[in-house]
């Protein structure tokens, strides 16, 4: 009987359907847990941020909130863009918001452990008073000391009390959000990157431009004879001309002051071009003759006509000037 159980088993098995590791094809679970938003999607996202137990305002897109909490002032209160799966949000809103469709809302809390860490009663210190400059030594100034930032408690005689704790931790954070739309053109998308790590509002552009490029191509592996002798081919110097997608933003003071700009421009640049089709970024400088006086003004005494005509060497000018132009290096220094 045994043998007979065995070969009605082997013949049901043969008649099962093939699995998802024998097809390659996913199975219906799969498709419904890819529905919706996905990693490396631009959003945009409306959103609101409080503390739980008080519901200080953290963070806002809303206007109108900022208005009645009384900080429209600091800043642009508009929705974001940002990319899922980027870090451009805590972990835990983006895996909520991952999975949903545009015009979804939700709420969600983020522990203060994963936002802005437990509170750490070593991180209140006493420093001597020296290390604050004067004009800060209230309870509530924000300071810096030895390269930390920290919130100044107390001050008595010539010492301080600075508590180094972020001034949002220990407190658990929730999120309420709105998904507004998505963004598949890649100016809007280079526009709403730029904004969320800078925030502030640039004129910029986008085009394709025709670029030289210069590259070096290794040879085939196969030697040639010279005179008896094996020599390899020598690398060769290869300059085509490619299409690049060009992104052009104006620059402004407020961006070449900007401290996250001067910073990290290269890792935002980086960024912006990994994320999008953008191949490359240029800042371009607009002198609009606004200083008063141009080089004309300050060459006026060499060639007459304000200004060095193209043909004038420099250096044959200052010889003929009987000028020592190192001695002037020297005493402008």
């Amino acid at each position: 009987m045994s043998d007979e159980s065995d070969a009605v088993e082997e013949a049901e098995a043969a008649d099962e359907e093939p699995t998802q590791a024998e097809t390659g094809e996913p199975d219906a679970d799969d498709e419904d847990e890819t529905e919706g938003l996905q990693n490396g999607d631009f959003v945009r996202i409306g959103y609101t941020a409080r503390t739980v137990d008080e519901g200080q305002l953290v963070d806002t897109t809303d206007e109108d909130v900022a208005e009645e909490e009384g900080v429209a002032d600091q800043g642009e209160f508009e929705p974001r863009v940002i990319v899922l799966g980027e870090g451009h949000l805590f972990p835990e809103v983006e895996d909520d918001i991952r999975g949903t469709s545009v015009g979804e809302t939700g709420s969600v809390v983020v522990t203060a452990e994963q936002a802005f860490g437990e509170y750490d009663e070593g991180e209140l210190q006493t420093v001597s008073a020296d290390k604050i400059d004067e004009d800060d030594r209230y309870p509530g100034a924000r300071v810096q000391i030895d390269g930390e930032q920290g919130v100044l408690e107390t001050i008595i005689g010539g010492r301080a009390r600075v508590d180094f704790n972020h001034p949002l931790a220990g407190e658990d954070i929730e999120y309420d959000y709105e998904v507004l739309g998505t963004v598949d053109d890649d100016l809007e998308q280079a526009r709403g990157l730029l904004n969320m790590f800078l925030d502030l509002d640039l004129e910029m552009w986008v085009q394709t431009d025709e670029v030289e490029e210069t590259s070096v191509v290794e040879p085939d592996d196969e030697e040639t004879e010279t005179e008896g002798e094996a020599a390899e081919a020598e690398p060769e110097t290869v300059t085509e001309t490619v299409e690049k997608r060009t992104l052009y933003v104006e620059s402004t003071p407020q961006l070449s002051m900007n401290q996250q700009w001067m910073m990290q421009k290269q890792q935002i640049a980086q960024q912006l071009i990994d994320l999008t089709d953008i191949d490359r970024i240029l800042i371009q400088e607009i002198l609009d003759g606004g200083m008063g006086m141009g080089m004309g003004g300050m060459m006026g005494g060499m060639g007459g006509g304000g200004g060095v005509p193209d043909d004038v060497d420099i250096e044959e000018a200052l010889e003929d000037a009987d000028i020592d132009a190192d001695e002037i290096a020297d005493e402008l220094e």
